[in-house]
């Protein structure tokens, strides 16, 4: 009986949990978008205490103490954009997707910064018809034209940068070595910090190698069109007063004796005037890049001014220069900024630039300003990750050992030098080797000269620099050279 009773509950238990199979399914799945919901709700909570906290940081400019030391809005938002790209995008160091969550961050808080422009507004005429069918001309307000047109442009050049990135997800042909590879596997330059691209023994193939230069090009256009831009908006900003108090008082003191006799002859020619300067580090590029835009700042004003005394006029009998050729020198020196501009798109910002964003109280120029650049750094960032690959993949398919043994230049054997050639090289590498002896021989042999000069004899004239420089011309060959090996040659025979 006690066994009937025990089977009868476990088939009446079994029966209960048939029957609330459903019901406990329909409570889970409940609860689980509760929990979603709740989630969500969580979000959106710690999204907007976020939110308050960034446009509390801008609209104090920055001082969270309240003490009224802040900057001005527009420099805050500007700071604000370039410091989220800096935090996303920082650490770009690979050709590869974003993670999930920063281009989630990303898309995010650039919405939060860019949606100030949607109240940056001007007021329009338009028409507007009445009820009785006539119409009449209002005043009404739309977002600011240059945000109109500037802002949809650049969130388009972001979504395709990003599009790109996306792109090399199924890239297996080149990997990244781990920081932590042994120094054969480093990288040589100095970019110690980025890793070291490793490509197949025989390079990429050909599909890979075009496809690559392909998603180069696309990324260059990207960076042209944001450099476009920039350039565009600070064009747009004020010169600050404290960057024209601080200018010298005309362009020639600007840029130095040399570089203004270059920009000012007849024959210039950009290109061959920067070969002729170096540019080998950043700085020499950022230190002529400052001294160009401050004279072309300088000659502007000059050309604006024309009701002000210039300090070009006439003085003490030496003619000014005129408007015409004050403007040939701008556009000169305004063609070598913009070479400058695209052949190192990496450089910083100038003087002139910072300047201009820092004084700058426009919040619609800021923000074009500010997303553009970082858009603009991006692009570069991405442009020299692929051409590090390309790099790569150039010297898997040519090696360094067999580059050199096919560049290196085969050394010649010296030809054997006069003993009296060394004794004139000698005299004139050092004036202290000179005794009086030698000097007293120098007057003699230029008294003769002189005297051959009066006569008409003599066909071997020292040239004016010979002459200038003091020293004994030496008689030898035109083209024939003298190095430190020939000396050593001559000696030890």
């Amino acid at each position: 009986m006690a066994e009937g009773e025990q089977s009868l509950s476990l088939v009446e238990d079994e029966a209960l949990l048939k029957s609330e199979g459903p019901n406990n399914l329909s409570n889970n799945s409940s609860s689980e978008g509760q929990q979603i919901e709740t989630k969500s709700r969580l979000t959106k909570n710690e999204d907007v205490e976020m939110l308050k906290e960034k446009f509390a940081k801008l609209l104090l400019g920055e001082d969270m103490s309240g003490r009224g030391t802040g900057v001005p809005s527009a420099l805050a938002l500007s700071n604000a954009i370039t410091n989220l790209a800096a935090s996303v995008w920082g650490e770009q160091y690979r050709l590869e997707p974003m993670s999930a969550e920063r281009k989630a961050r990303w898309r995010k808080e650039i919405d939060w910064l860019l949606s100030v422009t949607d109240y940056i507004v001007e007021f329009v005429a338009s028409q507007q018809t009445l009820e009785d069918g006539r119409s009449m001309e209002i005043m009404i307000t739309q977002q600011r034209k240059d945000l109109r047109m500037n802002i949809p442009a650049l969130r388009k050049l972001d979504a395709m940068l990003i599009g790109y990135l996306d792109n090399f997800k199924d890239k297996k042909e080149f990997s990244y070595l781990s920081r932590d590879a042994t120094e054969r596997g480093k990288r040589a330059d100095d970019k110690w910090w980025l890793p070291t691209v490793k490509v197949p023994e025989n390079g990429l193939s050909e599909e890979s190698r075009k496809w690559m230069q392909h998603q180069k090009e696309l990324v260059n256009q990207v960076l042209k069109a944001a450099m476009a831009i920039n350039a565009n908006v600070i064009m747009e900003m004020d010169i600050p007063e404290d960057y024209i108090e601080n200018l010298p008082k005309n362009g020639r003191s600007s840029l130095g004796d040399s570089l203004y006799k270059f920009i000012t002859d007849e024959g210039f020619d950009a290109d061959a005037f920067l070969e002729t300067l170096d540019l080998s580090t950043e700085h020499k590029i950022l230190d002529l890049k400052n001294r160009i835009e401050a004279s072309v700042t300088i000659w502007k004003r000059k050309m604006n001014n024309k009701d002000v005394k210039s300090s070009w006029v006439t003085v003490a009998g030496v003619s000014g220069v005129s408007q015409g050729k004050r403007e040939q020198f701008e556009d000169r020196a305004e063609t070598i900024l913009l070479i400058l501009k695209h052949r190192f798109p990496g450089i910083p910002q100038s003087a002139l630039d910072i300047s201009k964003i820092e004084f700058n109280k426009d919040v619609g120029l800021a923000i074009r300003e500010s997303y553009s650049r970082v858009l603009e750094s991006l692009a570069f960032t991405v442009m020299s990750r692929i051409e590090d690959v390309l790099r790569a993949d150039n010297l898997a398919r040519s090696p360094p050992d067999e580059d050199l043994k096919r560049k290196s230049p085969k050394i010649e054997e010296p030809e054997p030098v006069k003993a009296e050639e060394v004794i004139q090289l000698q005299k004139i590498e050092s004036n202290d080797s000179m005794t009086l002896s030698d000097f007293m021989d120098w007057q003699m042999d230029q008294e003769a000269q002189e005297n051959n000069e009066d006569s008409g004899i003599g066909d071997n004239t020292p040239g004016l620099d010979s002459a200038k420089s003091g020293k004994k011309s030496p008689k030898v060959a035109p083209n024939k050279k003298f190095y430190y090996l020939e000396k050593l040659v001559y000696w030890d025979a």
